[in-house]
């Protein structure tokens, strides 16, 4: 199997697919890599690395593209890479497909074979393969690096000859991947936590990081909070007003506010307001990880700062591109260990009964294959943006 790597076009993106240690285990797997040359160079992964790692190295991208069996990418194609995709060819990326669909057909049309890792089911035989979880990872500890050099206070309690300097307060919205991440960083930099999510299961997991976990009042509670996938579920609007109402308060005592609720296929829910923006102490800060489907609170604009009364919202839309050498040697290992999954004995010949093998499916001769994104389309339904 020939696995290719081209270098990154999307603007910003700083990742890369596959890391030297990726190819060499590719190589030793019995596989053929090309690398397209400067691929890593903004993660920190020279030329010269996938040279010694056993990659063969392609000056431009048509060569690459041409002798690719699986096309492995981060960011979806861009449309002069689709058309140098071979209609015989497989495509690995995150395709955003629940938030752009209309991806989907392009690729459908085209002939591929495209592997949406999004589309991942979220279980144990999986989790090594798990890219939302891992680029989560480093988004949440992303965001409160960020906030924090924003912000014009120090995080930890310090007592001092000049008198005693109170810890940073940060509340945390949804206690994902992304969240738990950031509850942990913040808490190692010494501040004071608290943290919601509306799935009843994760106040454990928000209380044993050291953060104190808040709750909506009972008479507020709405249906089940999480789908089989393991996902927030979107809830009602009567349910949404209380919750605003409750990170309002919570977001006044607070100096930082990281939220970071999704539901797949959907508007980000909107759970911070503008009235609860104006009600934090000038200085604080925001930063919305839902940015690129619209945002959890109202003043956010995508890859934008806002000034709100002196509260800095921020928009980030891909943290995890801050930092390119780490999220790209977690995002090719969890794409190898698919590669081995998908070609387990050498050529690439997926079975597509499997579990996760059908589930990552996202086109396939000609046909969209996962029903969700083929309803969206038939429907005209998509959400704005998508998670990065």
């Amino acid at each position: 199997m020939i696995v290719a790597v081209p270098k990154e076009v999307a603007p910003g993106e700083r990742r890369v697919a596959i890391v030297p240690d990726g190819v060499r285990a590719l190589v030793n797997g019995g596989h053929e890599v090309w690398v397209e040359a400067g691929a890593g160079e903004s993660a920190a992964a020279a030329t010269a690395h996938y040279e010694k790692a056993g990659a063969r190295i392609a000056a431009q991208a048509p060569e690459l593209f041409g002798a690719a069996q699986v096309v492995v990418k981060v960011q979806p194609p861009e449309p002069a890479e689709l058309a140098l995709l071979r209609a015989d060819s497989a495509l690995i990326a995150l395709l955003r497909p629940l938030d752009e669909p209309e991806r989907a057909r392009d690729l459908a049309q085209r002939g591929l074979t495209a592997f949406a890792l999004e589309l991942l089911p979220r279980s144990t035989r999986a989790q090594a393969m798990d890219v939302l979880s891992s680029q989560a990872t480093v988004a949440g500890y992303r965001a409160v690096i960020l906030a924090a050099a924003r912000l014009p206070k120090m995080f930890p309690m310090l007592v001092t000859a000049a008198g005693t300097v109170s810890p940073a307060r940060v509340f945390v919205i949804g206690a994902g991947v992304a969240g738990l991440q950031a509850i942990a960083t913040a808490r190692r930099l010494g501040a004071v936590v608290e943290a919601y999510d509306t799935r009843a299961a994760a106040a454990e997991q928000i209380e044993s990081l050291g953060a104190r976990s808040i709750s909506m009042q009972p008479e507020h509670e709405s249906g089940p909070a999480e789908d089989e996938g393991g996902y927030a579920r979107a809830q009602s609007e009567s349910f949404y007003a209380a919750q605003r109402k409750l990170m309002g308060e919570r977001a006044a005592r607070a100096d930082i506010v990281i939220s970071t609720a999704l539901v797949p296929g959907r508007p980000a829910p909107l759970l911070l307001d503008a009235e609860g923006v104006r009600g934090m102490a000038p200085g604080s800060v925001v930063v919305d990880l839902a940015a690129a489907n619209g945002g959890n609170c109202a003043c956010t604009r995508a890859d934008e700062e806002v000034l709100v009364n002196g509260v800095q919202v921020l928009g980030p839309t891909n943290l995890p591109s801050d930092l390119p050498a780490d999220a790209s040697l977690m995002f090719s290992k969890n794409v190898v260990a698919l590669l081995q999954h998908l070609a387990p004995q050498g050529d690439f010949a997926p079975d597509f009964g499997d579990e996760i093998t059908g589930g990552a499916l996202l086109a396939r001769g000609g046909e969209i294959c996962n029903a969700r994104v083929a309803a969206q389309l038939e429907s005209g339904a998509a959400a704005p943006g998508g998670a990065g």
